[in-house]
């Protein structure tokens, strides 16, 4: 029993990876491990019974977090937006545009990919879809079958990293920091491994062009009646829609001064991107808009029907992440408008119905159901390990590693990479993360750093092989025996699972080079956030003691003081006051009784030793 209460903490962790192996749900696992050994130390004396008695309160914490509503809110806006075929419409638009280019339709699909995360932020439904409409196009016009399932598995997996990705809401809420800041951090190191891709698919069209062919003329049918592309307005477009977005950007502050009426020096630089771009995008819109009401044939084909496909998915991120980057609303509220918008976009193209609402909200309340039972398991097992102190064994355990804060961050991510083989994202977050913060925190590690980090190694789950779960979902949709292609007519033959494995393992490299990156580089994440206001309380201090020493003559400037030749006050009695007795008198160390500066030292000691920490 000794052996039991010294190493408690350690046995409950071995006991709910035992739990886990045996096959439960992950949430249940959670929750009885929490509750068998809360009752186990109770009975062995190792703490209170008090402890269970805490359990409810921590649930109503969970059901008051606002936060946590953003992610019912988002994942309604993507599957909205999924069902109501804006990825079809995305892939074929995209497609038109880079398919004269050789691994034309490849970079498509990761543009797309990069798009349906910021407006989704659901992996399933991003590589489910993508799957579905572009692995037969690209295996009809001759692209190798492991680059294809590769490049749609890994555009899939963007939604974990690109704002407002759930797990970046998850994240935010384990470590107790903004869900906007989150989101901020996570902006630049996003599309750094978009460009990774993307240079990825480039070098390739230059070194093995046969593995990713350009569309045939004939595949391409956005075309003028002359026969040209009609690339020449769609970059005039471009351009006018760039020079508006410069010209807001740097007049900021004084579109600023006139809407507000006073003088505006200086304007964040996130709002100045959300605006300028918002601003850029939506004049290109109305000039389509102008074009189509007026039929002026300004536009070509190709240049109105990208502007009326891409813009409105466009809009919404600028809305719901423009909108929390510039603090008008929490993520909470972003989502809500989030998935306003998507229903009123699929309202307006024709595309909503009760049956597309019906399955949202059914797949949605799942969704959300899913994540909020992992969660009251989560709080069940964490309560128990932290009065069991649990917590300090894990602080011992990696505070002490080699190489200070690198080391620590090796040794994390090398568990976590290994970890996500078995676990999700979610359940990851809800395990792992509450374990890992104290000790970053206390290695003066950034939290959104670590937590982006963190973030950027659970997207390699999804690309695992055997194990990743976008492999499984394009799986689900990948032929797996030979068809006939509905356009050719030829029949092709399937994609097998070891094709799916294999062009994974390219992108699943990337995924962990942008890891290593972030560790070399952490501004990649803390550059784009507020910066903090550091207060030197010695100098406050300081200050102050200074000002109180200038005033510390009791003459003349002393309204309080008696002044020359005025009479000794007398009580009512006509006797001199009694003095009051001094600090030694009453026993006491006096804390500056007569001298007001020493009593403000004596005051400041706790704040500058604290500020010197």
């Amino acid at each position: 029993m000794d052996f039991i209460v010294t190493n408690f903490a350690p046995i409950m962790f071995t006991g709910l990876i035992l739990f886990l192996l045996l096959g439960f749900p992950v949430a249940f696992s959670l929750g009885a491990c929490g509750l068998c050994f809360g009752f186990l130390g109770i009975e062995l004396g190792i703490f209170p019974s008090s402890v269970i008695a805490w359990l409810p309160q921590r649930l109503i914490g969970i059901m008051a977090n606002d936060t946590l509503l953003a992610v019912p809110f988002f994942t309604l806006m993507g599957l909205v937006l999924e069902r109501s075929g804006m990825a079809e419409d995305l892939l074929d638009t995209v497609g038109q545009v880079f398919g004269s280019m050789r691994g034309g339709l490849a970079l498509a699909v990761v543009f797309v990919g990069a798009l349906l995360a910021a407006t989704t932020g659901v992996v399933a439904a991003s590589v489910i879809s993508m799957g579905l409409i572009s692995m037969p196009i690209m295996l009809r016009y001759g692209y190798d079958r492991r680059l294809a399932s590769g490049v749609i598995a890994a555009s899939g997996t963007l939604a974990q990293i690109i704002p407002p990705s759930l797990v970046l809401i998850i994240m935010a809420d384990q470590l107790g920091k903004s869900v906007g800041d989150m989101y901020k951090g996570a902006f630049i190191p996003a599309f750094m491994l978009v460009g990774l891709y993307v240079i990825y698919i480039l070098i390739l069209a230059v070194f093995r062009p046969q593995v990713l062919p350009a569309l045939p003329p004939e595949a391409r049918t956005l075309r003028e009646p002359d026969g040209s592309a009609g690339y020449s307005s769609l970059a005039v477009l471009a351009g006018i829609s760039t020079m508006v977005s410069y010209f807001l950007a740097s007049h900021m502050a004084d579109v600023h001064t006139w809407w507000e009426g006073k003088l505006v020096e200086s304007v964040p630089t996130d709002e100045k991107v959300v605006v300028a771009m918002c601003g850029g995008v939506l004049v290109a819109w109305l000039i389509a808009v102008f074009n189509r009401v007026t039929k002026l044939g300004l536009l070509s084909k190709l240049a109105e029907r990208v502007t009326f496909v891409l813009i409105p998915p466009l809009l919404l991120i600028f809305l719901v992440l423009g909108t929390i980057f510039l603090g008008v609303a929490t993520p909470t509220e972003g989502g809500a408008m989030g998935a306003v918008g998507a229903l009123v976009m699929a309202w307006m193209r024709g595309r909503m119905s009760w049956s597309l609402l019906n399955q949202a909200l059914a797949s949605t309340t799942r969704l959300a159901s899913f994540v909020m039972f992992i969660l009251i398991g989560a709080t069940v097992f964490g309560l128990v390990f932290q009065a069991a102190d649990g917590p300090k064994w894990v602080e011992h355990l990696l505070s002490d590693l080699p190489g200070g804060q690198v080391g620590f961050l090796v040794v994390v991510n090398i568990m976590i990479f290994f970890l996500a083989f078995f676990l999700d994202y979610f359940e990851l977050s809800f395990i792992v993360v509450p374990l890992l913060a104290p000790v970053a925190d206390k290695l003066g590690i950034d939290l959104i750093w670590f937590g982006v980090l963190l973030a950027v190694n659970m997207q390699t789950s999804f690309l695992h092989p055997p194990f990743g779960f976008a492999l499984f979902f394009l799986r689900s949709v990948a032929p797996d025996k030979q068809y006939v292609d509905r356009v050719t007519g030829k029949i092709m033959d399937p994609v097998t699972t070891m094709q799916i494995y294999k062009g994974a393992i390219p992108f699943l490299i990337m995924q962990l080079m942008m890891v290593g990156v972030l560790i070399a580089f952490p501004g990649l994440v803390t550059g784009s956030l507020d910066k903090k206001v550091d207060v030197n309380m010695e100098a406050v201090g300081s200050q102050m003691m200074d000002s109180l020493r200038d005033n510390e003559s009791y003459g003349s400037d002393n309204p309080f003081a008696a002044q020359p030749g005025e009479a000794e006050a007398t009580n009512e009695e006509g006797a001199a006051p009694t003095p009051e007795p001094s600090a030694s008198e009453v026993g006491g160390s006096g804390y500056g009784a007569d001298d007001p500066s020493k009593a403000l030292e004596e005051a400041l000691k706790p704040s500058a030793a604290a500020s010197g920490s």
